[in-house]
């Protein structure tokens, strides 16, 4: 076997010269980052041992430090051959005290609670568990790194940028002699998303190498930057109105504001903008906004695409939980596919992060008299159902205050639902709701208000809820019920005649003591809705395999709607899709579905419409249905779209105009994008629309479209707006670069930067579209 080859020892003033490189290019992100002699900074950079956690047996010391780019986090591997790893502290979603987590309850013993902490990542990545030294080591570790991933967070999209690129240039610097060679530029033009060939390359060389030295260095790398930075567009729009001595008066952006972004602002307003926005001392002191203030007010949240209005909750709160759409989600406990992936509770942790209400526990018989959740008669693993509640319980009101509801799938014996009853019971406490909130027999459901911080249980019941209100009535010994969950559910229309019999004949035992716990969600079995307004009460609710209830709400669309406003429906995917896909939540939205459950695990563009439809109303997962979807006697259809209120007809114009920092695709060096914006249009069948830009070659940096785009929208309301940037490739399918969902209501006019979300909803940090938006009563 060769000598693996050996690193060529630095002469010590290599090594002082490396030295003195790295803590130039530390003070420059710790100055971009705001941490100039920040301790947390310094502690980090050092870096120290941990113990990682991955099972009981499998525990291991290893070094961790920041890296010097102030965002790559190192850990040493012992794995031969196997190059260190790193983490992006982007990638980051929470740092978690304590044996928070499944990984660290399972494998660790009480006493070394205050020592723990758990790293969560974004996307599907599994956390990092960590074990320190003593309690006040892993205190610093938290407060560090929490410090540093709120600040990262913080930056503005100017100081993002300015961050990754000098991280780019110190990549491209291949020598590290702080000096720019043609041959770097062009490696680094790569590195940021821009292919040019080499009479390009040579021209913008020259431009900047003013010494004529055959390189760039100092002022020239940053005349470089300009360059490359400025954004042409900005200056026609700022040249506009910029009226006073070059610069933007109060009374100017007034004029812009008012003319071109549609708002309704006061010359007080302009002043707050340049005060809180203007980065010249000089200019700011004559009340005067500069362009770079102005490209700085533009990247603001109040600034960008999104009503920073809906950012909050805006929507009345007091109406019956039947009157909302209500984000949820399918098989909660799974993480990946549904026929052998991991069950976890980190799947509820995840789900509820995103503002989920309605959570699913598919509960089945378990060794030592504990129930467990899985999904039956697969390979996939089991979670124990009391520790599914706790998780449930430790993570509902994070993101949100409105109630959740617990959508339990009951396969399991009497003794074990006596089990799982108190469990909820004694976890859950009085957050779980286990009578009606009124007095007396309630005749409508309870308002999201009333129900703030409330657990709701829906499943199967033994009686009627008016049952416990007649003494003589609520003595029923009966303790079977039909079973008629979703494994026995599938497309009823294909089953015979002798089948569907045998399927109606099955009973499932219920326990009493789960059974009472089913206030205003109890599930029952649909048989028209004729026979659900004669014959149900409002609590009683049905669950609909998408096959079904997507030909209910096109073939019955004004009779779906109408059921929808008193009583709630779940739907949840075909058992046929094994790979945990999802289904177009729109058209069932349409119908007045409230519960319309996704797989959350699952990235795609249903997902997105998820996202997006729930991004408003303070992502409380509860969405206001439209009036014209809340009266009993509506004649709203989706489908024919007779005359009515819901008709709003308006023309969107889009105006694509330019990108910003597009990423990668892959991390190949030869591998630039050619990005070409779609933008989508979802809602009734009328207004469902596509229409996409030209491909730009070779540039994900800065490239430019000014493509107009119109759409006319019917039923505004309902309508949501997708801006998808794809990268362009003649002979396969276009590959995702990112997105942004939202619902039209909340599109804001004028001049707007559009942020960009990756495959799993989270935003990609230096990435954005800029447009021009008008939405015009169609004549």
């Amino acid at each position: 076997m060769s000598c693996l080859q050996r690193q060529p020892q630095l002469s010590r003033s290599q090594e002082q010269l490396r030295y003195a490189r790295s803590q130039k290019t530390i003070q420059t992100n710790a100055k971009i980052l705001g941490m100039e002699g920040d301790m947390d900074l310094q502690f980090l950079l050092q870096g120290g041992d941990l113990l990682k956690v991955r099972s009981s047996s499998w525990k291991k010391t290893r070094y961790f430090r920041l890296q010097e780019d102030c965002k790559t986090m190192w850990h040493e591997s012992k794995k031969l051959f196997k190059s260190n790893p790193t983490f992006s502290l982007d990638d980051v979603s929470a740092v978690r005290v304590g044996r928070q987590s499944e990984g660290l309850r399972k494998s660790t013993e009480e006493q070394v609670e205050g020592r723990c902490f758990s790293i969560m990542f974004k996307g599907r990545r599994k956390n990092l568990d960590l074990i320190a030294s003593s309690e006040e080591e892993a205190r610093q570790w938290i407060r560090s790194l929490e410090k540093m991933i709120h600040n990262r967070n913080n930056l503005s999209l100017q100081q993002k940028t300015e961050h990754w690129i000098y991280t780019c240039l110190n990549k491209a610097d291949k020598n590290k002699d702080d000096k720019m060679s043609q041959s770097e530029v062009k490696n680094f033009l790569r590195l940021i998303n821009i292919e040019v060939d080499d009479v390009y390359t040579e021209m913008l060389f020259a431009k900047c190498d003013t010494s004529k030295s055959g390189f760039l260095s100092g002022a020239e790398i940053e005349h470089f930057y300009d360059l490359l930075t400025h954004r042409e567009e900005i200056d026609v729009i700022y040249g506009e109105y910029a009226k006073t001595t070059g610069f933007m008066s109060p009374e100017n952006l007034v004029d812009f504001l008012m003319k071109e972004q549609r708002e309704k602002v006061t010359l007080a307003d302009a002043q707050k903008i340049i005060e809180k926005y203007e980065l010249d001392e000089n200019a700011k002191g004559k009340k005067l906004l500069s362009k770079d203030g102005f490209l700085m007010y533009l990247h603001t949240p109040e600034a960008l695409i999104y009503n920073s209005h809906h950012r909050e909750v805006y929507q009345d709160m007091s109406h019956p939980l039947s009157h909302y759409f209500i984000s949820s989600s399918h098989n909660t406990y799974l993480m990946e596919d549904q026929l052998k992936g991991p069950s976890s509770t980190e799947a509820y942790v995840r789900a509820l992060l995103k503002g989920c209400r309605c959570v699913e526990l598919d509960c089945w018989d378990g060794s030592d008299d504990e129930p467990v959740i899985y999904h039956g008669y697969t390979l996939t693993s089991k979670i124990l159902f009391k520790d599914a509640i706790q998780a449930i319980k430790d993570n509902a009101f994070k993101t949100s205050d409105y109630p959740v509801i617990l959508s339990l799938e009951n396969h399991c014996s009497v003794e074990q639902q006596e089990v799982m009853a108190r469990h909820m019971s004694s976890i859950l406490g009085s957050a779980l709701v286990t009578s009606p909130l009124c007095d007396g027999m309630p005749t409508n459901f309870p308002s999201p208000e009333e129900l703030k911080r409330k657990f709701l249980i829906k499943g199967k019941r033994l009686n009627k809820l008016e049952a416990t209100y007649v003494p003589e009535a609520a003595a029923a010994d009966d303790t079977d019920v039909s079973e008629e969950e979703e494994s026995n559910d599938e497309d009823e229309d294909e089953q015979n005649v002798e089948e569907q019999s045998k399927k109606k004949k099955k009973k499932l035992k219920l326990a009493k003591e789960l059974s009472d716990m089913v206030i205003y969600c109890k599930s029952v079995h649909f048989n028209g809705f004729e026979d659900a307004r004669q014959n149900l009460s409002f609590y009683e609710m049905s669950s609909f395999k998408e096959g079904k209830a997507m030909k209910l709400a096109e073939e019955s669309a004004n009779a779906y709607v109408r059921h929808n406003v008193e009583k709630l429906s779940r739907i949840y995917p075909a058992g046929t899709r094994t790979d945990s896909s999802n289904y177009n939540p729109v058209p069932l939205w349409n119908a007045g579905c409230q519960i319309v459950a996704l797989n959350f695990q699952t990235a795609c563009q249903d997902m997105d419409l998820n996202q997006g439809r729930f991004l408003v109303n303070g992502k409380s997962g509860y969405i206001l249905k439209p009036a014209f979807m809340r009266e009993e006697a509506t004649e709203f259809d989706p489908i024919t779209l007779t005359r009515g209120d819901w008709l709003k007809h308006k023309t969107l114009h889009v105006m694509v105009i330019s990108a910003q920092q597009l990423p990668k695709v892959n991390n190949k060096k030869s591998s630039i994008v050619d990005p070409l914006v779609k933008v989508q249009v979802f809602g009734v069948p009328a207004d469902v629309a596509e229409k996409e830009t030209p491909a730009i070659e070779n540039n994900g940096f800065n490239p430019t479209w000014n493509e107009n785009l119109q759409f006319d929208v019917y039923v505004p309301e309902l309508a949501l707006v997708r801006f998808a940037v794809e990268d362009h490739d003649s002979s396969s399918d276009n590959e995702f670069v990112g997105q942004y969902t939202l619902p039209f209501n909340s599109l804001k006019m004028g001049y707007r930067h559009v942020p960009l979300l990756n495959k799993n909803g989270d935003i990609l940090p230096s990435a954005g579209l800029f447009v021009h938006i008008m939405v015009l009563d169609a004549e």
